[in-house]
């Protein structure tokens, strides 16, 4: 599952912007390796914290995250312990969509939880539920159903391949 990867490198990526860089251009071989771009209506940083607010958006390659508003939460260190993405949050990549109400990556932990109406789609294939915790180091991950008329339930659609 490199495009898990790619969405932490995203994210991490996106925790780098503010922080001092320096180093010349790089040639870029995937998504991880690309520059990374961001732009909000407005932006705030406070003791420990930097956030994008207002059409939030970062690319890195040919991913992108959108979201109305994203806190990048720093350590004592300055390095850069969680991601929060929060208010229609979409993760699009080549090959898949994410979509969520809330988004929070934390790094000491390496997982990624993505709550409210997700959705995941991959081509014609989606998945439904209403809490996503995906761990990016062991690949992992569980869905948790969404209320529905016949309780929580995780719903979805999968095509094979093949299939035309």
């Amino acid at each position: 599952m490199t495009t898990a990867r790619n969405i932490m490198g995203l994210l991490t990526g996106a925790a780098l912007l503010v922080l001092p860089v320096s180093g010349g251009a790089q040639v870029a071989q995937n998504s991880a390796d690309a520059p990374v771009y961001f732009g909000g209506d407005d932006t705030e940083l406070g003791p420990g914290t930097y956030s994008l607010v207002g059409r939030a958006e970062i690319t890195q390659g040919a991913n992108r995250l959108r979201a109305n508003r994203v806190n990048l939460s720093f350590g004592d260190d300055n390095g850069v312990t969680r991601v929060e993405a929060i208010g229609e949050v979409y993760f699009v990549t080549p090959t898949q969509t994410m979509r969520g109400d809330r988004a929070v990556y934390d790094l000491g932990t390496d997982e990624l939880i993505v709550t409210g109406e997700v959705i995941l789609a991959q081509g014609e294939n989606v998945v439904r539920g209403g809490r996503l915790v995906y761990n990016v180091r062991t690949e992992t991950g569980r869905m948790a159903g969404a209320p529905t008329a016949a309780g929580n339930r995780v719903q979805g659609v999968f095509y094979p391949e093949g299939n035309d």
